[in-house]
């Protein structure tokens, strides 16, 4: 098969479209992994391919892969047809006719009010590193940035007196985001008291830096918050992503809009943000369940 042409795609995703890293990543693999199948079929070019050519590719992945990877890899061939019609190379997009998977959407996992108290509370902020972590879980929660947005801000992204972040999104897509009063409390006291403790002499210019003065990693991160959950008594399996899913969901709890809960985390289209409207509603419906005398 000829993969030149894979490799343009992705050349255009990157330069036009502006996916991210992770996003492109799957998109090679996905689109690599179909044409390996297609050469097997004796099929020479992306011209003559059928839909039954790419259904047989599916088929074959039925159990292998879960409905989320098979509608990503739908997303990725199609996406990859209308780029090849739209140049002339073929005369249909045959991936418009395949089977899309049927999603149930599963309910991102939050934590409660008292949990999240519990966790803020555990860093030891007479320490260098526990300032950190104080600053990182306040503004995590205060913020809904993901992991990546938040070992990967530098400093020239705070502004502190008027209290909000210029966060660098997926897409390279930048947005404003209040910090809020406790989150922007702790970061000037890492900032001022830990932060140039951990710092070396050639320092970087990041925000969150690791017991030697390096950037802090996703994985770091993960690490930290998995000590601390501990820590604080949190049973559930705490990941970073739940701080975002909890902020988004408290937010709506508490009356917020969907359209501002939407613009916050940085999301394109509003169907992503809905999810937490599904969790809120359940999350009302087990508490009526759990304290009204007749549920």
């Amino acid at each position: 098969m000829e993969d030149e042409w894979v490799d343009r795609f992705l050349e255009h995703l990157l330069l036009e479209r502006g996916l991210s890293e992770n996003t492109l990543v799957a998109y090679a693999a996905d689109l690599r992994e179909a044409s390996r199948h297609l050469a097997a079929r004796g099929r020479t070019g992306w011209g003559g391919v059928s839909r039954e050519d790419l259904q047989g590719c599916f088929d074959r992945e039925e159990q292998e892969l879960a409905p989320r990877s098979r509608a990503r890899k739908l997303a990725a061939i199609r996406s990859f047809f209308k780029y090849l019609a739209a140049r002339g190379l073929v005369s249909e997009n045959p991936g418009l006719r395949l089977r899309s998977p049927s999603l149930n959407p599963k309910l991102p996992r939050v934590l409660g009010a008292s949990e999240v108290d519990a966790l803020l509370g555990q860093p030891d902020v007479r320490e260098p590193l526990g300032l950190r972590d104080k600053a990182m879980f306040e503004l995590m929660y205060a913020t809904g940035l993901r992991v990546s947005e938040l070992t990967g801000l530098h400093l020239g992204q705070v502004h502190l007196d008027p209290g909000y972040l210029v966060v660098l999104g997926k897409g390279d897509k930048e947005r404003l985001t209040p910090m809020g009063e406790y989150a922007a409390d702790a970061l000037r006291a890492y900032l001022e008291w830990g932060r140039p403790r951990l710092l070396g002499r050639a320092g970087p210019s990041q925000v969150f830096l690791n017991h030697r003065g390096c950037p802090l990693t996703r994985q770091g991160f993960w690490k930290i918050i998995k000590q601390y959950a501990v820590r604080a008594g949190i049973r559930q399996n705490l990941t970073p992503h739940m701080l975002r899913h909890s902020f988004a969901t408290h937010l709506l709890e508490n009356g917020a809009d969907l359209r501002t809960v939407q613009s916050l985390l940085g999301h394109v289209d509003i169907s992503t943000t809905q999810i937490y409207t599904h969790v809120a509603r359940a999350r009302l419906k087990e508490i009526h369940r759990k304290y009204h005398p007749r549920p």
